[in-house]
């Protein structure tokens, strides 16, 4: 199984298929707009700015599982972001990341890098051919992935 193999849900309520994102470097994150990671927006934007053209890709997958950190419906969350960090990177419906009520795009993301979702801003680096090849934890810094995305992008 590969992560094209997923339909999602987009901020609209279109169904996605991820099979759109083959052949690109991907960087899928579990978000929220009121954490004290959320500043990390700016940082994946400059990531996304900096390799887009080169194939590289940020999925947003807002999360309120976390202390409710991420309140608001799908719309109000996607303009928060857009207006406070100028986002231009897809963005999906609110999901879940763990329990019984998890999106299965994050069962077979931790089936590949194993462990719950601690928090919002876990990040999973997708290599093109789609498999998972780094977990980064929600302290992670976008900045200080550059250079796995880069090796990845060269390949």
């Amino acid at each position: 199984m590969k992560i094209y193999d997923f339909t999602v849900e987009a901020n609209d309520g279109a169904q996605v298929s991820l099979k759109d994102y083959e052949g690109k470097v991907l960087l899928v994150v579990n978000t929220a707009t009121k954490c004290g990671f959320t500043p990390q927006y700016e940082g994946l934007e400059k990531l996304y700015d900096a390799y887009k053209d080169q194939g590289f890709v940020i999925l947003d997958f807002p999360c309120n599982q976390f202390a409710f950190q991420a309140p608001g419906d799908d719309e109000k969350i996607d303009s928060f972001c857009k207006l406070r960090y100028d986002t231009k990177f897809p963005r999906f419906r609110k999901i879940k990341v763990n329990g019984r009520e998890e999106a299965p795009l994050y069962t077979w993301l931790k089936s590949q890098k194993p462990g719950r979702i601690p928090w919002n801003f876990a990040k999973f680096l997708i290599d093109r051919e789609g498999n998972v090849v780094e977990r980064f934890a929600p302290t992670d810094k976008p900045e200080d992935l550059t250079e796995q995305i880069e090796a990845l992008l060269r390949k």
